[in-house]
């Protein structure tokens, strides 16, 4: 997977064994002028938290191949909208 200017990976030891622990990444650059192995690429972006705040800018060195798409966080609910019940218009 080559990934694009706002994808957010989860990002973890397939991608990297220096990511023990996963993480969230939102990606801002993709850095195609940077020299790497072969294989690997450089990213730019920002750590998020589970909320999907920024918590951190940084610049990542991965393996494409491990590289995985986060799960789109559930669109909120409408709120539910509760209606009273009508008068009575006839006067009864």
């Amino acid at each position: 997977m080559i990934p694009k200017v706002g994808d957010v990976l989860v990002i973890d030891r397939a991608a990297s064994v220096q990511f023990v622990e996963p993480l969230l990444f939102r990606v801002t650059v993709v850095h195609h002028d940077r020299h790497t192995y072969d294989g690997w690429l450089w990213l730019g972006g920002y750590q998020l938290a589970p909320d999907g705040t920024a918590v951190a800018r940084r610049d990542i060195f991965v393996q494409p191949s491990g590289l995985r798409p986060a799960r789109r966080r559930p669109a909120p609910e409408s709120p539910t909208v509760t209606t009273r019940p009508r008068a009575d218009r006839s006067g009864r």
